[in-house]
């Protein structure tokens, strides 16, 4: 090996490190247990957005298999009220998920 290698770094993570400084990206948070959490991040309406398709994609697939119940039982809308329930909670669930205590603050510009 030549000597003109000494100044780079020979160490994956360093190596790592560096490139991420170059980029402009945080290098002192390479712990993986962290890097997933900003992924609600980004700007506001991007957030807003995904909250409202998190909410309405569970409705809409709760009410369409209340409503398929229904019509392959022959019963009044039972299942559909059960199912519109269980739906909004699931919407809920997936938007506390996105949002809810433990999630990196979006970043401020």
């Amino acid at each position: 090996m030549s000597d003109d290698k000494g100044s780079r770094p020979t160490s994956f993570e360093d190596r790592l490190d560096q490139a991420r400084r170059r980029q402009g990206l945080d290098a002192s948070n390479s712990d993986p247990a962290q890097a997933g959490k900003g992924a609600a991040g980004g700007n506001a309406m991007a957030v807003g957005l995904r909250v409202g398709v998190e909410l309405v994609s569970a409705l809409v697939v709760a009410v369409a298999i209340g409503w398929w119940l229904d019509r392959t039982f022959h019963t009044l809308p039972v299942f559909l009220i059960v199912f519109v329930l269980l739906g909004g909670a699931a919407g809920i669930a997936n938007v506390w998920r996105l949002l809810g205590p433990g999630r990196a603050a979006p970043p401020k510009r």
